[in-house]
């Protein structure tokens, strides 16, 4: 699957720039969980300003509550 993440700090805490499409694997879905595909989402600005204080280079997921504004269809 895809997902956006940080991939690295910026100096100025504007991480924007360092927003990249990564893949990991699909998830399953366990108990009362569904399994969406995404056709589109919406990174919106608290989504980078939440995540401005980033620090290394290991790549943090956008994922949560902030990135609910997506187009999702049941798959499980």
């Amino acid at each position: 699957m895809k997902a956006i993440a940080i991939t690295q700090a910026a100096a100025d805490g504007n991480n924007i720039p360092s927003l990249t499409e990564i893949d990991l694997p699909i998830p399953t879905a366990h108990g009362r969980d569904l399994l969406v595909a995404v056709k589109a989402i919406s990174v919106n600005p608290v989504d980078t300003k939440v995540r401005a204080g980033f620090q290394g280079d290991t790549p943090r997921v956008l994922a949560g509550t902030p990135l609910a504004w997506c187009s999702p269809s049941v798959r499980k």
